[in-house]
């Protein structure tokens, strides 16, 4: 007669032991039940404690080279660069050098240089074969000169070129300019990463004024279904605090006068850059460091008035918030 054993346990719990066993028998020498350990010098696997060979002959899945710093590891490496949404084949394709010289920096003959200019030539006509990709390589460049104009992060590059591949895929662009998508592209992806920049700052380094690019704005936002947040005054605090050379203190308090101001309600309706600005003049102020309107005004691009009527009423928040 035959003994049956009667499992309660589930299936998944029974794969889950079943792994969990397998795994510790692997590590675990065979024979006297050690611990094992890897030998890549050797390609073997053997136990610290009896000395048995447990693996040999495995198979190395570095490089075949070595290299002893940064510098020679990425001149022996032959992996290219990753993938990246900045590039309209998203850096796939060959791109052959500029440079007129043979892999031992010898110049090239004359007949040479002629043969690669034109490989340049169908090279890049091969890289952009539709007006598609032509769309993408310009539109893709306009938002990577306009990042770098106004010190946007690459995280920032990246979104922008995403949301103007969607708008291009959802056939948005008939009727609007390039620039004008790619702008606003841009000016939405700092908003959603939390480094954003006023339409004044976007608009000076673009090629569209600043009607075309809130107009193209919302249409983009509302067809592509976007999540934006209104921006926050505290989101332009560093970067003013740090154009002006302030100190922590003064940005500090900068950001309690916001605070305060959010709670009186004094936000409602008022630009974010003014509040932004007009909070770090106050601030230092407060803490006595010397800042005339004219700095903070040329920093936050904006108007010295506006900054004079914003303040006042910053201040005013502050003492109701907390009466001395």
């Amino acid at each position: 007669m035959t003994d049956t054993t009667i499992r309660t346990y589930s299936r998944e719990s029974e794969t889950e032991e079943e792994t969990s066993t397998n795994a510790d028998e692997q590590e675990r020498c065979p024979e006297c039940g050690g611990r094992v350990v890897s030998d890549a010098e050797h390609a073997e696997t053997v136990c610290e404690d009896c000395g048995l060979v447990v693996e040999e002959d495995e198979i190395d899945r570095g490089p075949e080279w070595r290299a002893f710093d940064a510098a020679e590891k990425d001149e022996k490496s032959r992996v290219g660069a990753p993938t990246t949404n900045m590039m309209h084949d998203q850096g796939l394709s060959t791109n052959i050098g500029w440079q007129d010289k043979d892999a031992y920096g010898n110049s090239l003959s004359s007949r040479q240089r002629q043969k690669m200019q034109r490989l340049r030539t169908w090279n890049e006509r091969f890289r952009t074969r539709d007006s598609k990709e032509r769309n993408l390589k310009q539109a893709l460049g306009e938002i990577d000169r306009m990042a770098s104009a106004i010190g946007l992060p690459e995280n920032v590059r990246e979104t922008a070129s995403v949301i103007y591949r969607r708008a291009l895929e959802e056939d948005l662009l008939p009727g609007r300019s390039i620039e004008g998508v790619a702008t606003a592209s841009l000016y939405a992806a700092a908003r959603q990463a939390g480094t954003p920049r006023s339409l004044d700052e976007i608009s000076a380094v673009s090629r569209v004024d600043k009607m075309e690019l809130t107009r193209t704005y919302r249409y983009i936002i509302r067809e592509l279904g976007l999540e934006v947040q209104p921006a926050d005054p505290e989101q332009y605090v560093p970067r003013f605090a740090s154009g002006l050379d302030l100190s922590e203190e003064t940005e500090r308090m900068a950001r309690e006068l916001l605070d305060a101001a959010r709670e009186e309600g004094v936000h409602s309706g008022k630009s974010p850059v003014g509040l932004a600005a007009a909070s770090v003049y106050a601030a230092a102020l407060l803490t006595n460091e010397k800042v005339t309107q004219n700095e903070v005004s040329e920093v936050a691009n904006i108007s010295e008035v506006t900054i004079r009527n914003r303040y006042k009423e910053l201040l005013e928040a502050s003492d109701t918030a907390t009466p001395a």
